[in-house]
């Protein structure tokens, strides 16, 4: 006689292995749930995707980072941060220190509680729900094709910051400080505002520099911002004593110009002078440039040139930026600007980022 296994027992059966076969197939994939993950602390976020640039980078929601998503003032009294004391002259001038009413500033009409947007120039209806609804890698990288580098004009990241987040309403992806920290304040999937015309297109970064200054405007921020250190002779940068130490990531860091001169050129066609940026800020923006012109294919390693192959020193015609994909100046974009200025080392960048990404692919190839 046959023992029969009744029909609830094999389902029940059935149910255990297969939730044991689950279970298995979690605990091979993943750590168990709670587990504390750990980042290597140079990763930049595309798309909610994490990406190495062998340099170190604070995001926005970092200790220590910089939140561009938040509507709120970064510094200052936090009873007057909120968009809406921003916007209420009261609060404002009282932050501010302003008594007279004629000289309180007004919010701009076109200002919004966020200070970026969507890359959605020229999509379709259906194209912009599914922007709303969050980029693929593989959309943005069809995007993005341009890479634009600024001066700050502020010093130093942090004071950027409080004149883009809480003076200006505006932003940008990148900050690069004085000791070659890179904050990063959104996600690049995010249409920052920082090159007008380019920036559905384009991916921003703002480097700690005081700027450059031509033969009519007063250099005083340079002498303020620049000494000969006693000790070694060196042209060195002090951060002025109202910004303590300007927020500088690094302890007891000291910044020297990669060049000790004033550095004098031709900058939309008059001369300018500026101090050169740190060897820290080089290094990190040759990791930088790097890894992004790796994410986005689209961005070629290389400047705007002229016919000699020299990176070209004012504004781009509206046909040569409308057809160039690859690292720009601000200058390129607008007549008014001037960043990142005469003392900027394109070629310096360039064939360090070209260099690294040589050697990432012949890495890969062995």
């Amino acid at each position: 006689m046959k023992y029969k296994i009744p029909f609830r027992t094999i389902t029940l059966t059935a149910a255990m292995a297969l939730a044991a076969g689950i279970i298995g197939c979690l605990h091979h994939r993943y750590p168990p749930p709670g587990t504390k993950a750990h980042r290597a602390g140079d990763e930049i976020v595309v798309c909610g995707q994490m990406f190495h640039t062998g340099t170190r980078v604070v995001l926005w929601d970092d200790p220590g980072g910089y939140n561009a998503y938040s509507t709120y003032k970064r510094f200052g009294p936090f009873p007057l941060a909120s968009y809406e004391a921003t916007t209420d002259p009261a609060p404002y001038a009282e932050d501010a220190g302003i008594t007279d009413p004629k000289k309180i500033p007004k919010a701009h009409p076109d200002w919004s509680p966020n200070r970026y947007g969507y890359r959605i120039k020229g999509a379709t209806t259906e194209q912009i729900e599914k922007i709303r609804a969050g980029w693929t890698l593989p959309d943005l990288q069809k995007k993005v094709d341009q890479f634009v580098i600024h001066y700050d004009d502020c010093g130093t990241s942090q004071v950027c910051f409080r004149v883009l987040q809480d003076q200006r309403n505006l932003s940008v992806h990148f900050m690069l400080d004085l000791d070659g920290t890179i904050y990063q304040t959104l996600d690049l999937q995010e249409r920052a505002w920082h090159a007008t015309i380019s920036n559905d297109r384009s991916v921003g970064i703002e480097i700690a520099n005081m700027g450059s200054y031509g033969p009519r405007e007063s250099i005083a921020p340079l002498r303020e911002w620049y000494h000969r250190d006693p000790e070694t002779g060196k042209i060195r940068i002090t951060i002025p004593a109202r910004y303590g130490n300007g927020g500088i990531m690094t302890p007891h860091f000291v910044g020297y110009p990669s060049r000790q001169s004033l550095i004098v050129g031709p900058m939309q066609g008059r001369m300018q002078k500026q101090y050169d940026y740190t060897p820290q800020q080089y290094q990190a923006l040759i990791h930088l440039t790097a890894a992004l012109c790796k994410i986005f294919p689209r961005i070629e390693c290389d400047a705007p040139r002229d016919a000699q192959g020299h990176v070209i020193n004012h504004v781009l015609s509206h046909e040569q930026w409308e057809n160039f994909h690859g690292v720009l100046g601000h200058y390129h974009i607008q007549l008014e600007k001037s960043d990142p200025g005469p003392a900027f080392q394109w070629d310096y960048v360039i064939h360090g980022a070209r260099a690294l990404m040589n050697n990432a692919e012949s890495d890969r190839r062995d």
